[in-house]
Formats: C-alpha cells, sequence, structure tokens
C-alpha cells in the first residue's frame, strides 16, 4: 500500500515556516510497464510476465504503472475506443495486476487516451462552449468518463493502490467542472489514491488539484533546468498541501535529447552516455527537495526483449542508464 500520512511539523527553524504540505507520500519507486503497440493480446502471457519480473530486477522498482491506451480518431473526436483489440481484455489486465502484486510490486493503473491520426493527446479539444453540430466537451468528458469509471472498477477490484484519471491532456485542464465532476464520480467507484499527470511545466496551470490526493507530472525537463522547475512545483505542493511525484520522466539515447527529453521525435546520434548522465542528474537534484515523493521512469516494454541495447529510445533495458536508475532505487530503499 501506498501510506499518505501526516507529517510531524514542529517549531523546528530548519523547516521552512511557510510549509504548508501536511502530507507525505511513501517514496515511489517505479517505472511505467506498458504492452507493446499492435500486441495487445496475450497480456498476461509468459512472455510479459517474464519482462516484469527483469524490469523489477533490473532496476529495483516497488512500484509498476500499468498503463493502457484507449484510441480516439482525431484530437477533435468525441468517441473513446477502450473495447477494440489495441486494449488487453479485462481478464488480462486482471491478471497481469495480481501477478505484479504477486512479485512484491505497488500498482498505479494508467489508462491513457491516444489518438490514431497521430496528434499527441494534449491537443485533444473543443469550443469551450458546446455549439451545435459541433464536437463538444460535454460530449466527450461523458465519454472519456465512461472509460475511466470501467477501469476505476478494474482498480478497485484488484486492489491498485492508485489511479491515474487522466495523463496530458493539456487543452482539456481548463474545463475544471467536467474535472471535479469526473473525480467525484471516480471516488464513487474506487476508494484508492487519485492523481491526475498534467504535462511538464503545466503543474501550476491546474486550478483542480484540491480534488486529487496527490499531484503528479511529466518530468520531462532540460538536464540543466531542475532547480528553476523545482522551484516553481514547489510552490504548487504548499499551495495545495498534497504530495507530488513524476508520473513519467526519461530520456531517448540520443546527444541532443537532455535538452529536450520529451520530443521523441527528435533525431540525434545514438548516446548511451547522454542517457546515463541524464538519469544520474535527474536523481541528484532531487536529493535536494526531500518533498519529492519519487518517479515513474519512462517506459518498459511488455515485448522487452526487442527494444535492446541498440534501441535509441527511451529503453534502458541493458544499458548504463539502467545500472543508475537501480542504484538510486537501492538508495531509497535503504533511508
Amino acid at each position: 500500500m501506498f501510506y499518505i500520512h501526516d507529517l510531524n511539523i514542529s517549531e523546528n527553524h530548519e523547516i521552512e515556516e511557510e510549509i504548508k504540505v501536511k502530507q507525505e507520500l511513501e517514496y515511489i519507486k517505479g517505472f511505467t510497464f506498458r504492452l507493446c503497440p499492435g500486441k495487445a493480446q496475450g497480456f498476461a502471457d509468459e512472455k510479459t510476465k517474464e519482462s516484469l519480473r527483469t524490469l523489477k530486477a533490473s532496476t529495483a522498482i516497488d512500484t509498476a504503472v500499468i498503463a493502457i491506451v484507449a484510441l480516439q480518431d482525431t484530437p477533435h473526436s468525441e468517441q473513446i475506443d477502450y473495447t477494440g483489440s489495441h486494449m488487453p481484455s479485462d481478464d488480462e489486465l486482471k491478471e497481469m495486476i495480481g501477478y505484479a502484486k504477486s512479485i512484491g510490486l505497488r500498482v498505479i493503473l494508467k489508462p491513457m487516451v491516444n489518438c490514431r491520426n497521430g496528434v499527441w493527446r494534449a491537443f485533444i479539444n473543443f469550443f469551450d462552449k458546446d455549439v451545435v453540430c459541433e464536437p463538444k466537451w460535454s460530449q466527450w468528458f461523458k465519454n472519456y468518463a465512461a472509460y475511466m469509471l470501467h477501469y476505476a472498477a478494474v482498480a478497485q477490484e484488484t486492489g491498485c493502490e492508485m489511479l491515474i484519471v487522466g495523463c496530458e491532456l493539456v487543452m482539456s485542464e481548463r474545463q475544471e467542472k467536467y474535472w471535479r465532476d469526473l473525480i467525484g464520480k471516480v471516488r464513487g467507484v474506487y476508494s484508492g489514491l487519485l492523481t491526475y499527470n498534467t504535462d511538464k511545466y503545466q503543474e501550476d496551470q491546474v486550478q483542480w488539484w484540491d480534488a486529487l490526493d496527490v499531484i503528479s507530472s511529466s518530468g520531462y525537463y532540460p538536464i540543466d533546468r531542475w532547480e528553476e522547475n523545482y522551484e516553481r512545483i514547489h510552490r504548487v505542493v504548499q499551495k495545495f498541501g498534497k504530495p507530488f511525484f513524476f508520473a513519467e520522466c526519461g530520456i531517448p539515447c540520443r546527444t541532443g535529447s537532455a535538452q529536450i527529453p520529451n520530443d521523441w521525435t527528435f533525431q540525434g546520434p545514438f548516446d548511451l552516455e547522454e542517457q546515463r548522465r541524464y538519469y544520474e542528474k535527474m536523481f541528484e537534484e532531487s536529493k535536494k527537495h526531500p518533498w519529492m515523493r519519487g518517479f515513474v521512469c519512462w517506459d518498459w516494454m511488455s515485448n522487452y526483449t526487442e527494444y535492446p541495447i541498440i534501441n535509441d529510445g527511451y529503453s534502458v533495458y541493458g544499458k548504463p542508464a539502467c545500472e543508475v536508475i537501480k542504484s538510486f532505487y537501492q538508495l531509497k530503499e535503504e533511508e
């Protein structure tokens, strides 16, 4: 389980007087685990379980974020497909959650949505006011709620420790009323911790963090820009009094990616050292901020053997960065 408990904040002047955070989340040593695109069926087969075991042994994680991805045709489509062949069956998903728990992992379930036409989910958008004969936020949120409530029930049945109710849906975040209504409905189905994974630089733009238990974001920050962003995020943590972790983070193995770690389309020379240095710096900077409660690295595929050391993407399998992650997570385990 994840434990959120009151911090013992005394009159000790070593603790800043303006600290408003009254809760602390047990540290998350995590990794996103997801099925390979196009191979949704067989999600609970032995190869997938082997991949999860290898992930745990290679990185010393204590938390698996199991990501599943529904699809809509374009960023302006109202319909969300979470029953097609691109999704694992409920039985397979439940089996994998149970298996993760059986090998000692906590589980965060992360239902995501992507666009079939390749446009990033952050650009899903509609008119602020419903207009006749135009796609509408009201219909999109109705369909999104059905999707999220389905998996909230799965998370409840399987005892997932946390549910992420959305990921990087930046254009939707201004629709505060819809988000608060959705979160309320999810709480009627799921009793665990709730968070929303906003995108980088957006932590101080979301106005409804108070409706959730935990604040989280995608921490794809340039290697030399950690401190200024930690300072900004800390102000959000203080304002809302919620714990914080990075629900995504990482870097491709390409020279130049350390400055734009979020850009999976950037093309640069294959560079294992750039990835290793980035992870080292990311973890080192976090030590200055004990209010920061963990990392979820991106990402580890169910068919991990197809992403060997020569792969220049975010994969860390067999790469020096993998040892950096393992060493850091083992150190956190000893604290």
